[in-house]
């Protein structure tokens, strides 16, 4: 039989074996329990990259594992599908978004293939089928029946290189989350979906959720930003109508002296006088050009300009001019902000700058501000000054004093505000799912008729480069009839952002063959909500709490039981080469199915499970590859060296073992007892396979010259292969086909430790002496030293530091250590 280690012909031959017989295909069995688990599906970009054989390696240990131990686990594959890069290769390549992206997936499956991983092939879907997105867009239609789904007019996140529109979670420090593109803001009709109407439950169950790292929930809690103060109404000079502003600090409104409005603000050119309208628009187009990050940030040097309008402090009845500021943000609080430059480090910078008034209202206790010779706001809690009734008070009791004061008058209510913003979802692109409406000049927003749906996204589109959507441009697919009245109408050539199709596709791989509905209600409630969930924390704040909104709206409109999609959450780290992610730009990306033509795809997986624990970044190493393969090739060897050895073992009686073949044995189970609680729950797969290393060190120069050697080598190379299975699934299959077992091992149970082979039968026992170490004694396990006994067990070393000496206490700790007190 051979020998050498060489992995193409095995890893093919279980591969096929694999898809043949359906060994990982899923279905609901009332009589076990279901484990549903799942890694984040990935686009079809065109290859796959170490990142993504780390997550689906960590994924498919456990999917085995818990297979293993008696679970019916559901693993599933998809492709998140539609989305720019698509369309951006149709221009390039001239070819179609579809042609590109269905070949991309066949591609990438065959490599995902050649991984060995343990999905449920026949559950695969791909965002962009039209079996996928139809219900999508009836989904769409329920949410607008409920109300949470609405069009408005609003300033919008616009990324002018990909021509479209983001969601505020979508910009990060400033630019487009996909090309890092500046965001500029643009005013635009948009689609929005009524997230905030669960703002609510989305942060109180953060609380309910102990499987999620905490780093996540409190980046979700942030995000959400639910925070209690007060709406304060200015009134607006010589006008009825007042300006609102919504703040937590209402005990520093006495110290209000001029108003702040963002220039987006719905009102900005309303309260601008005739003088200023030129100085107010231009200034209005310029902050329209600055990145939302530099607006935010601490150094911005602040700029404003003056309306020309006065509002009225409601407390102190002082007359406040009304500034635009670059600083102020429309999707904070109201957009306008009561500017309290003593107590405010923003507005103070503001209000010396364009020489504004100043009043001090809250101070140390003890210390008097002059507010003529502040370098800096006091922007911490104090004693009441300035403020009318309220002086002397503490401010943080203040708060709520004023705040009923206010209320009592009429021109404030205390409140809750909330950072969460409504989903903005269309998107300006063509390859994305439509947006199933309809306009009417007659009869307005007019929904599909549910029985026209799908609304099929055209294949016959020019892909000319030109800005805009070509779906806009295309007469055939815009020009339509209107559902209720006949007339001529336009349907909506915006396409939904495609977060939206990977916040429920979780819950169609439950039932991916339906075709009566958007869900099978019994498939989705055995199976959900998902028991593992594995991806990238970089998705903390958009597909997380987005996967989290959805659940709980096809929650409330009857299609599924589940409150939240994912019970238990693995937020692997990156993979690192030379000091940075692997990426193309720099370089440093190392190209799976090289890894896999030299070295197999089980020593792929093994280094990437090995290198580093899971929740950790992975620094890339070619010594390490190598090693994975000589530990794999290592334990090959050993087991063809041993096979005509534990094929004619016989039975193994635990009872009859000499001391030498206990403690060889007590090393296996240690062994199984040691890896099953790194792989169950704990994912600590690097020191489970540390310990098979130790093991196999062990085992590798094992010989007995006693009668059941031959059995425990059995047991020992078994549970070896065992143990390994879940993590290098080929070879383990090979060896233990080759072994004699008839059964493959993927249908094989978890080892069991035996709890009496695990016990010491002699103990290392350290001994100090006023904490100093003296010595180290070997002694027989299960003695229950007292003191007597752990005095007697100081040898003639220790007895000459104690001698002359009052022993005063002896400490034993745990049978190990001895601690002797003397003095």
């Amino acid at each position: 039989m051979e020998m050498k280690y060489t992995p193409k012909e095995i890893e093919q031959k279980w591969q096929a074996i694999w898809e043949n017989e359906k060994t990982f295909k899923a279905s609901a069995d009332k009589d076990k329990q279901k484990y549903y688990l799942l890694e984040m599906f990935p686009y079809p970009s065109g290859r796959i990259h170490m990142g993504h054989v780390r997550n689906y390696s960590i994924g498919d240990v456990i999917g085995r594992f818990k297979r293993m131990r008696g679970f019916n686990v559901m693993h599933p594959m998809g492709w998140d599908a539609f989305g720019m890069p698509a369309e951006n290769a149709a221009i390039q390549n001239k070819s179609h978004p579809a042609t590109w992206t269905y070949e991309n997936i066949a591609y990438m499956r065959s490599q995902i293939k050649k991984m060995g991983f343990s999905y449920d092939w026949d559950r695969e879907l791909a965002t962009c089928d039209l079996d996928y997105y139809r219900w999508e867009q009836k989904l769409f239609l329920e949410m607008f029946a409920k109300g949470l789904a609405y069009k408005k007019t609003s300033y919008v996140n616009w990324c002018p290189k990909c021509e479209t529109v983001l969601a505020n979670e979508q910009v990060e420090d400033g630019g487009c989350w996909r090309c890092d593109s500046d965001v500029n803001l643009k005013e635009l009709d948009q689609w929005f979906f009524r997230i905030t109407d669960y703002a609510d439950e989305l942060l109180d169950n953060t609380y309910t959720l102990p499987g999620w790292p905490e780093r996540v929930l409190v980046m979700q809690r942030n995000w959400i930003g639910k925070s209690f103060g007060c709406e304060i109404d200015f009134a607006v000079e010589n006008s009825s109508d007042a300006i609102r502003v919504y703040t937590t600090r209402q005990d520093t409104v006495f110290g209000a002296t001029f108003m702040s409005l963002a220039p987006e603000h719905p009102r900005a050119l309303e309260l601008t006088t005739a003088e200023n309208r030129e100085t107010v628009i231009a200034f209005i187009e310029k902050i329209r050009k600055t990145e939302r990050i530099t607006r935010t940030a601490d150094d911005l040097e602040k700029e404003g300009v003056f309306t020309g309008s006065y509002c009225t402090n409601p407390v102190t009845g002082a007359r406040m001019p009304v500034y635009l500021a670059n600083f102020v943000l429309m999707d904070y609080g109201t957009g306008a902000v009561m500017a309290v430059p003593t107590h405010d480090q923003r507005d103070f910078e503001f209000a010396r700058k364009y020489d504004l008034p100043l009043q001090v209202v809250i101070q140390p206790e003890g210390v008097t501000f002059d507010s003529a010779t502040m370098t800096e706001a006091f922007t911490e809690a104090g004693i009441m000054v300035n403020s009318g009734t309220f002086d002397g008070m503490q401010s943080g009791d203040a708060k709520e004093a004023i705040a009923d004061f206010l209320q009592q008058q009429g021109t404030g209510a205390k409140t809750v505000n909330f950072r969460l913003r409504d989903w903005g979802i269309s998107r300006q692109r063509y390859w994305g799912n439509p947006i199933p409406v309809i306009y009417c000049d007659s009869c307005g927003v007019v929904p599909v008729p549910e029985q026209d749906l799908p609304v099929v996204l055209p294949k016959d589109v020019a892909f000319s480069g030109e800005g805009g959507s070509p779906l806009a441009r295309m007469e055939s697919f815009v020009n339509c009839s209107c559902p209720v009245c006949g007339k001529d109408a336009r349907r909506e050539t915006d396409t939904m952002d495609t977060f939206v199709q990977s916040s429920w596709y979780f819950l169609r791989y439950c039932c991916p063959d339906f075709k009566d509905g958007i869900l099978d209600r019994d498939s989705v409630d055995y199976w959900m909500s998902v028991d593992q969930y594995i991806g990238g924390i970089e998705h903390a704040v958009l597909h997380l709490l987005y996967a989290r909104f959805f659940t709980k709206v096809m929650r409330d409109l009857g299609h599924i039981s589940a409150n939240e999609p994912f019970i238990n959450l693995l937020t692997q780290g990156m993979v690192i080469k030379d000091g940075a992610k692997m990426s193309k730009s720099k370089g440093n990306v190392v190209d799976p199915d090289a890894l896999i033509s030299k070295y197999g795809a089980d020593t792929a997986r093994l280094f990437s499970l090995f290198a580093a624990p899971p929740e950790k970044d992975l620094d890339w190493n070619d010594q390490g590859v190598d090693g994975s393969f000589r530990f794999l090739s290592r334990i090959w060897k050993l087991v063809h060296d041993r096979l005509e050895m534990i094929r004619g073992a016989g039975a193994l009686d635990p009872a009859s073992l000499s001391a030498e073949e206990r403690n060889l044995r007590r090393a296996v189970h240690k062994t199984i007892r040691k890896v099953t609680e790194d792989l169950d729950e704990r994912f600590h797969f690097n020191t489970a396979i540390a310990a098979v290393m130790e093991l196999l060190n062990i085992l590798q120069p094992a010989e007995l010259a006693t009668p059941q050697f031959a059995a425990i080598m059995k047991e020992a190379l078994q549970s070896v292969i065992l143990l390994m299975s879940p993590l290098v699934p080929h070879i383990t299959e090979e060896l233990w086909e080759r072994m004699g077992n008839s059964r493959p091992i993927s249908q094989a149970a978890w080892p069991s430790y035996d709890p009496h082979a695990v016990v010491d039968e002699e103990l290392l026992v350290v001994v100090q002496v006023n904490g100093k170490l003296r010595s180290k004694l070997t002694v027989a396990a299960g003695t229950g030293e007292d003191e007597q006994k752990a005095l007697a067990l100081a040898d003639e070393k220790v007895a000459a530091f104690i001698a002359g000496l009052t022993v005063r206490k002896v400490i034993c700790v745990q049978g190990k250590l001895v601690n002797i007190v003397a003095g």
